[in-house]
């Protein structure tokens, strides 16, 4: 049992959000393994409410350039992942990440286009060999995003068992409706997220990027323990 824990833990803790990739391919046998034991991820009721685009080559390419055009022109809304005001302890978290994301990168906070520019690699999937787009019915309430959630990072975990990296972008959503009309998506289906997937280029700096966490006492409050 130490044994299993041992390798579940490394596992947990050596997956990193990867943004750059070496253009080796990945076969859609080896993404249909790591979709079918992520679906092992558990649901409310079974409803198992995910839905997965796996793109890769021309497809992928198209989608990509369509989404970098979009946007460029910039007439959408801002997106609405996080609230406005975010609250203070989120900001900072928030605000650290962005320093040094950007730091590593070497962009200054002054350069606008230069942020735009890597901001713009989101929708190339940075060089992916796969990219996957995650959709849900939009009329599910929040227990069902969980679900998805648990899913997501069991797409994660059950590709970083396998040497495979993954970076997952809340960025995608912003252009629902056309990554839809790309993908002939239902009419009720929303995109929740993408991800870029595939072997990451272990020389990129910006793969060497490690973010800090808060500790257990920070965010667990132990009741009824000795």
């Amino acid at each position: 049992m130490q044994d299993t824990a041992s390798c579940v833990d490394a596992v947990l803790r050596s997956r990193r959000t990867t943004r750059a990739f070496r253009p080796d391919p990945l076969s859609a046998d080896t993404v249909r393994e790591i979709l079918e034991v992520a679906s092992t991820a558990p649901s409310n009721s079974n409803t198992q409410p995910w839905r997965v685009y796996v793109l890769t080559g021309a497809p992928m390419k198209a989608l990509g350039e369509a989404l970098v055009e979009a946007f460029r022109e910039d007439t959408l809304p801002p997106s609405e992942h996080f609230p406005d005001p975010l609250p203070p302890s989120f900001a900072t978290r928030q605000g650290d990440f962005g320093a040094r994301y950007y730091d590593c990168l070497g962009i200054e906070r002054s350069d606008v286009q230069g942020r735009a520019r890597q901001t713009q690699r989101n929708f190339a999937f940075f060089g992916a060999p796969v990219g996957l787009i995650f959709g849900i019915d939009g009329r599910l309430r929040p227990h069902s995003w969980l679900d998805l959630g648990l899913f997501v990072q069991s797409v994660m975990i059950a590709a970083q068992a396998r040497g495979i990296a993954t970076c997952p972008q809340v960025s995608f959503a912003r252009f629902h409706a056309l990554i839809a009309q790309h993908l002939d998506m239902p009419e009720h289906e929303v995109t929740a997220c993408g991800m870029s997937m595939g072997y990451g280029d272990a020389a990129a700096a910006v793969n060497q990027l490690q973010m800090p966490r808060e500790r257990v006492n920070d965010f667990a409050r132990f009741v009824g323990f000795a």
